[in-house]
């Protein structure tokens, strides 16, 4: 087994990084900030819908990042940003791109969502509901 000398991202694949580490957010903050918003241009998110994704976050800071100024985020806007990543990939695994892209803004017979969109239940339910979706899609994906 071949195992990576450099840890990718700045960040060990052997253990969960400190996300309370100010090194290891300013480091994931690099790259978790352009990928949410290609993330929100793909689901064709308005920017209020974006800003409650992550959490509620002022405009001032919502389009300061928009433009690229340079911003460490907290463990809590991380933890979104990787939870709505692995929702992404997995959606674009289970489901062809324009179903994957529109999936979130779709309404959903699934009791969790009670014929509501994905995003509208994601916003609501914050970081727990966002882990839900997660597994649902992961359990999905593995066909249970």
């Amino acid at each position: 087994m071949v195992v990576a000398q450099q840890p990718l991202a700045g960040v060990s694949i052997q253990a969960a990084p400190d996300l309370s580490d100010k090194v290891v957010q300013q480091r994931l903050s690099r790259s978790a900030v352009p990928a949410f918003f290609k993330l929100a241009k793909e689901w064709r998110l308005r920017d209020e819908l974006a800003r409650q994704l992550l959490g509620g976050v002022s405009n001032g800071v919502f389009y300061q990042l928009k433009r690229g100024q340079k911003k460490v985020l907290d463990q809590d806007k991380l933890t979104r940003i990787s939870l709505l990543l692995g929702i992404f990939k997995t959606l674009n695994i289970l489901y062809s791109r324009k179903l994957a892209d529109s999936w979130v803004g779709l309404p959903n017979s699934n009791p969790m969502f009670e014929a509501k969109m994905p995003l509208t239940y994601m916003i609501k339910g914050g970081v727990p509901a966002l882990v839900r979706v997660r597994q649902l899609l992961d359990a999905r994906r593995g066909g249970r």
